[in-house]
């Protein structure tokens, strides 16, 4: 990969001023030379020899004043000469540069690219839907002009290539405690994508600032499918939570019952009472009292 340098540069101002003092003395030396040559059939050599200097002169200080080259903030200048690499200028400002060298502009300013949403396998088999956004910059003008046909198409391909990489790897949805998935540590994710990207796009001169999933979802073919899994998955861990918290309650009621002596349950009526008390806790619909006026021993 190349390696990238600063360029030799000269202030541009100073270049510029005595450019255009040089042209003074070369006007004048032309003039003179075409003065003396008035009224003469056949211009004398010497004057011929000095006007063709004037005009030597005069086209050298405009290449000269060709060099002159303004930087923009957040833009660098490559500076090839005669197909060699001869550094890069990245400070803005008003420069001098080799005239008789290429100096294409190169943008470092900061990118936003939204990736078109691609239908892919996660490590499941299940087609998902997924699209990122991701904030790059040129950081290597040189290996961005140099190493690659075309940075900004080489990191597009790219981005794409690592996202579905990155979806291949992970399940959409957790399954089992613990596991990292797509839908549920989105950050991680993210950085898990960015730290992929940037091992890719470095031969391009280019640094990702930032990646974020901005679409993610089941298929079409499988959407409602799932969504009715969810569903399941959410009924049943919500069932869970209520008898776990109806098991400590009971367990609470019980405890406050028999403290102290006060009250004194055998095992049938701790069960019927345990019983009773789990179908009030966990019923789905509201109870209705009943009024029982025997015993749990009377037929």
């Amino acid at each position: 990969m190349t390696n990238e340098f600063a360029a030799k540069t000269v202030r541009g101002w100073p270049v510029l001023f005595a450019g255009l003092i040089a042209f003074v003395p070369i006007i004048a030396l032309f003039v003179y030379a075409v003065r003396q040559s008035e009224g003469m059939p056949h211009a004398p050599a010497g004057m011929v020899a000095l006007g063709i200097l004037a005009v030597l002169l005069f086209a050298a200080n405009v290449v000269v004043l060709s060099g002159l080259t303004i930087i923009q903030p957040n833009t660098a200048r490559v500076v090839i000469f005669f197909g060699s690499y001869q550094g890069t200028v990245k400070t803005s400002g008003f420069w001098w540069l080799n005239p008789l060298a290429k100096r294409p502009s190169i943008s470092l300013r900061t990118n936003n690219m939204v990736t078109p949403t691609i239908k892919v396998n996660d490590i499941r088999g299940n087609p998902i839907e997924i699209g990122a956004v991701v904030v790059w910059r040129v950081e290597n003008a040189a290996r961005a002009s140099f190493d690659v046909a075309n940075f900004s198409s080489f990191v597009d391909t790219q981005c794409e290539s690592a996202l579905r990489h990155l979806a291949s790897v992970y399940p959409y949805d957790t399954g089992i405690e613990h596991e990292t998935s797509l839908r549920g540590a989105t950050d991680e994710v993210s950085k898990a994508l960015a730290t992929e990207l940037q091992e890719r796009v470095v031969k391009a001169g280019v640094a990702i600032e930032e990646t974020r999933l901005s679409h993610l979802a089941y298929a079409s073919e499988i959407a409602g499918s799932m969504l009715r899994r969810q569903q399941a998955d959410a009924v049943v861990a919500a069932r869970f939570r209520i008898v776990e918290g109806a098991v400590g309650m009971v367990e609470s009621a019980l405890e406050h019952l028999e403290k102290g002596g006060k009250v004194k349950l055998d095992d049938e009526r701790r069960a019927a009472m345990v019983s009773n008390l789990m179908v009030v806790l966990c019923g789905d619909h509201g109870v209705q009292p009943v009024v029982n006026t025997g015993t749990l021993y009377s037929g």
